[in-house]
């Protein structure tokens, strides 16, 4: 759904960069991604150091091939997952996941336009508040749009207490952390001028605006990071 609610949806890729393949989608519609191979089992221990003990809902903003939403699902049974995505070719992968994996707490996914002003989430069929928001590896093959708005649905869906939990390449006050995050982010800017390797700083600002604490960055392997951020 659009910020107006009418407004075409906007172009996205066929498949993220983050996939690296341009064959079609196996049959069963379930797409594999290798960064999710690199990255869940460190992802993990974050979310499970908030999560452990916890009950509700936790929405993924931007959940790619699904694989994220089962993984994270099954080691935590007391916690529903709301998984969204903007991409047809990543909904249905998120929807062949679920199929195949049967978690009764992995719900159908929805069709979300993160950069809109408003998710108008009861009228999709989702809970209006979360315990926790999980986005990996969207914000940097988006518009700062996007960003933007993640920030601003976080403000209005998180619970009192409630996390943002922030996965990828991140520049430190305008530096970047290795030269391969370097090249990456002139890559996606060659790409898109719109996308890139956002800063930390910038983000600590979109959180402040949108009345969010920033709590923590934990360094991830591979050079990526994941950014805390509570309500």
């Amino acid at each position: 759904m659009t910020a107006a609610g009418t407004a075409p949806l906007p172009e996205t890729p066929k498949f993220t960069v983050e996939f690296g393949k341009d064959e079609p989608p196996p049959e069963d519609g379930r797409l594999d991604a290798a960064a999710f191979h690199r990255n869940h089992q460190a992802i993990a221990p974050v979310l499970e150091s908030f999560l452990r003990g916890k009950t509700g809902d936790v929405l993924e903003i931007g959940s790619g091939t699904g694989q994220h939403a089962v993984a994270f699902a099954e080691q935590r049974p007391s916690i529903a997952w709301w998984p969204t995505d903007l991409n047809d070719n990543h909904l249905r992968s998120i929807a062949a996941w679920r199929s195949h994996t049967k978690l009764d707490n992995v719900k159908a996914p929805v069709r979300l336009d993160a950069s809109a002003a408003d998710w108008r989430l009861p009228a999709l069929g989702l809970p209006s508040q979360f315990t926790a928001i999980f986005c990996a590896n969207v914000i940097h093959i988006s518009p700062w749009a996007v960003a933007e708005g993640l920030f601003a649905g976080a403000a209005r869906h998180l619970a009192a207490g409630g996390r943002l939990f922030l996965y990828g390449p991140f520049k430190r006050d305008g530096k970047h952390t290795a030269p391969s995050n370097a090249a990456f982010d002139d890559s996606l800017r060659s790409r898109n001028p719109e996308w890139g390797v956002r800063d930390t700083a910038e983000l600590r600002a979109l959180a402040t605006k949108n009345g969010l604490r920033f709590v923590a960055l934990v360094e991830m392997p591979s050079n990526n990071a994941i950014l805390t951020f509570e309500r």
